[in-house]
């Protein structure tokens, strides 16, 4: 009785708190409520944006935390709408029956607010934000003063803008008129769906697409790696155990013969032990954010709230990133683990921060808006030196005073000769053939990336992304494996460094991809802006090759581990 007595209590308590408690929204996304929205509403909210976005192409405004948009309809679905993520300044075009291309700028802008109104509170709530824009050379009688009234835009009259004017070139020392109106228009679109309109997938057979390609790569491999799991390594390992004498071993070739090499240490070893550190730590950071982006946890209305995801969860997985290297390192039977965790902790980031700082000065020079402030560069340095580096050297400590890890064949005092290798077995070439298959199972999502980062598009696809991911991770494990095998069935141990390197050139694949992209999709014709594109898309290669390097690496570590442990060897 006593127990079921304390049982109720609990469950009396328990509703108890369930009965008080409330919602709440994450800080920035909470909405706000309007008794009447008007045009100075507008205005006062818009105001402080004018100034800091007019050299923006394209401009890009936000009203109550949701941005600007261009609403366009697709010519294959007319009852379909696409929306471009701010508007353009201008274009260029022809008169009629004139060859020569013209510049126009768009002076007139016609915005439409959505609200969606409470009827039971009376409260209205902004649901959406679009704009129209138009080029129209505005027409006025006299000289210009502040009661002049235009004679092609008369509000009084509900004379309104629309693309039959004649558009407004862009002339050297001409006036030019900027005009804009605002509509507002009850939406039935409730607050928590607004954002559903803007992160609508019109293209999602291109997304099948692009996982079917991906998963026949996957495929192809997994057929390769099974072969030579279940058929030749068999063979070969059942064959060897069964040689009787040692001449028959002698006579033996191929990867059987590379046993006492195998796992000898390779040539900058510390700097290997790095590498797969700053690895681990990059793979944890991007699949931690994979899955809450994809569980729906970062929301696009928090702006800033997947890179500041990252960078967090960068300083947290230090501690794996220090754990990887330090273990690696006493395999290696190193013994001064400080200096490599060290180096773990300032390798990578020291070089990302070099380079960003470059980027943003020259933002600075710029005077733009986009620059990163002082304020925030200082709380990017508290993260890395105030929690990422003591976790890295937590992790680096913990991970030296385990046991090291065992080879499972002994390493021969004297290295044995590598044969002359066919050209097709080149370390130089093998690694570059090894980037491309890697690659291709992810440039088609990465057009949608860059396109979404570059061309101001919305991207909010994380389901889809986070397949591609995992295909990606098993394409690199996989190709990896096999060119492993095809170098050890060559005499050539050598595949430590290999190993990183051949799933880590897709990087080299990825910039070069980049490169195509900025010469064929983009108008950048600014120095200043090329090169803030590809310092940016450097970063981002060097991001994917550490990531790609690492799972190549510990791919082949496991298979060597694995073919080995299997031989009996006296």
């Amino acid at each position: 009785m006593e127990t079921m007595a304390r049982g109720l209590w609990i469950c009396v308590c328990f509703m108890f708190l369930i009965h008080i408690s409330t919602c709440f929204y994450l800080p920035g996304v909470a909405p706000e409520d309007f008794h009447k929205i008007t045009l100075l509403t507008v205005l006062r909210i818009l105001g402080k944006f004018f100034v800091v976005t007019v050299l923006r192409t394209p401009l890009t405004w936000i009203l109550d935390n949701l941005p600007l948009v261009v609403p366009l309809r697709r010519p294959d679905q007319e009852s379909s709408l696409v929306y471009l993520h701010g508007f353009l300044v201008g274009l260029k075009g022809q008169y009629a029956g004139n060859k020569d291309e013209k510049h126009f700028i768009h002076n007139h802008l016609t915005f439409v607010v959505k609200y969606h109104r409470d009827h039971i509170t009376e409260l209205s709530r902004i649901v959406g934000f679009e704009v129209k824009p138009f080029s129209v050379k505005h027409e006025y009688e006299g000289d210009w003063d502040e009661n002049t009234r235009l004679t092609t835009c008369v509000p009084h009259a509900k004379k309104t803008i629309s693309g039959s004017e004649a558009p407004q070139e862009v002339e050297d020392k001409k006036e030019i008129i900027f005009t804009y109106d605002v509509e507002f228009q009850e939406s039935d679109v409730k607050w928590a769906s607004r954002w559903d309109s803007y992160l609508l997938m019109a293209d999602d057979q291109i997304h099948w697409f692009s996982i079917i390609n991906s998963l026949m790569i996957v495929l192809f491999l997994s057929g390769m790696v099974a072969m030579i799991m279940l058929r030749t390594l068999y063979r070969d390992i059942s064959k060897y155990n069964q040689l009787e004498t040692q001449e028959e071993a002698q006579e033996e070739t191929g990867w059987k013969l590379v046993h006492g090499d195998v796992f000898r240490p390779p040539s900058n070893s510390d700097l290997l032990c790095v590498y797969v550190g700053t690895g681990v730590q990059f793979f944890g950071m991007v699949l931690v954010t994979m899955i809450f982006a994809a569980l729906g946890f970062l929301s696009p209305s928090n702006r800033g709230g997947l890179m500041t995801a990252m960078l967090f969860l960068w300083a947290l997985m230090g501690l794996s990133g220090g754990y990887s290297s330090a273990r690696l390192y006493k395999m290696f039977k190193g013994t001064e683990w400080k200096r490599i965790t060290l180096k773990t902790a300032f390798m990578f980031p020291s070089t990302v921060f070099a380079i960003f700082f470059v980027l943003n000065a020259l933002i600075w020079g710029q005077r733009s808006s986009g620059a990163v402030p002082f304020g925030t560069m200082f709380a990017l340095v508290f993260l890395w030196f105030g929690i990422s580096v003591p976790l890295v050297f937590l992790g680096g400590h913990i991970g030296f005073k385990k046991p090291g890890i065992e080879d499972p064949v002994k390493t021969n005092k004297i290295a044995r000769e590598i044969p002359e290798q066919a050209w097709y077995m080149n370390s130089v070439f093998s690694i570059l053939i090894g980037g491309i298959l890697p690659f291709g199972a992810v440039f088609i999502e990465l057009f949608f990336i860059l396109t979404s980062i570059w061309l101001h598009q919305f991207y909010y696809i994380f389901g889809f992304l986070f397949i591609v991911f995992l295909i990606l991770l098993v394409t690199c494990a996989e190709i990896t494996i096999v060119l492993c095998y095809f170098q050890l069935s060559s005499e050539d141990y050598l595949w430590w460094w290999r190993s990183y390197l051949t799933s880590g050139s897709s990087a080299l694949y990825l910039f070069l991809y980049a490169v195509f992209y900025f010469f064929t999709k983009l108008e950048i014709t600014k120095p200043v802006s090329g090169v803030l594109y590809f310092g940016y898309m450097l970063l981002l290669s060097y991001g994917f090759f550490v990531v790609t390097g690492t799972i190549g690496f510990y791919a082949c570590f496991w298979f060597t581990r694995l073919i080995y442990s299997s031989l009996k060897i006296d």
